[in-house]
């Protein structure tokens, strides 16, 4: 004897089991039923103040930073020749060229046969430098605009000192140089040889 009474939602609950309909309801529900939106693969929504998209059959947050990351994360497998990345010389040309070192290898000797390489190695370099200057002016500016008018010596003490930088004139001088090598790149950049 059974020292349980079966319900009817119960009984309704295991023939939905049995029959493999694992996710209906097994009673009747009255009330407020929210708006359903079905979604498909690539589909960008935005929901509870969240941007939502499917990628491979999986719903994931979109985010501002999602090309960046893609950017920055080494893949598995090279995307132009698809052969797996797996020395630190595919990863560091991964990040310059977006493909395996031997990929980039093939392509600069493409350059070479073509004639193009030239210009090709002039503006590699030119962007490197150009990088470099803009890198050496954010950091001077900062370290210019830096309050250095106390500093805390090897013994705990508050040490201020007087004197100084002119800012104005400096500022001056760092943008003049600054340009100065500037020109120098533009000028490399164009030169044929």
């Amino acid at each position: 004897m059974l020292n349980k009474e079966f319900k009817r939602k119960d009984v309704d609950r295991m023939r939905n089991l049995i029959k493999g309909k694992v996710g209906e309801s097994s009673e009747l529900q009255v009330g407020y039923t929210s708006k359903k939106e079905d979604h498909k693969e690539g589909d960008i929504w935005e929901e509870g103040g969240k941007k939502w998209t499917i990628k491979n059959g999986i719903k994931q947050t979109s985010t501002k930073l999602d090309k960046i990351k893609k950017e920055a994360i080494l893949p598995l497998f090279c995307p132009d020749c698809s052969n797996l990345m797996k020395t630190r010389h595919d990863s560091k040309m991964y990040k310059i060229h977006q493909m395996c070192l031997d990929c980039v290898v093939k392509m600069e000797h493409k350059l070479r046969i073509e004639g193009k390489y030239e210009e090709y190695e002039r503006n590699m370099v030119s962007n490197n430098a150009e990088d470099y200057v803009n890198h050496l002016e954010s950091y001077l500016m900062e370290a210019l605009n830096t309050s250095n008018s106390q500093y805390v010596s090897e013994r705990g003490e508050v040490e201020k000192w007087k004197g100084g930088l002119d800012i104005e004139e400096t500022t001056k001088e760092i943008k003049k140089s600054v340009k100065i090598f500037k020109d120098g790149i533009e000028e490399y950049r164009n030169t044929k040889t």
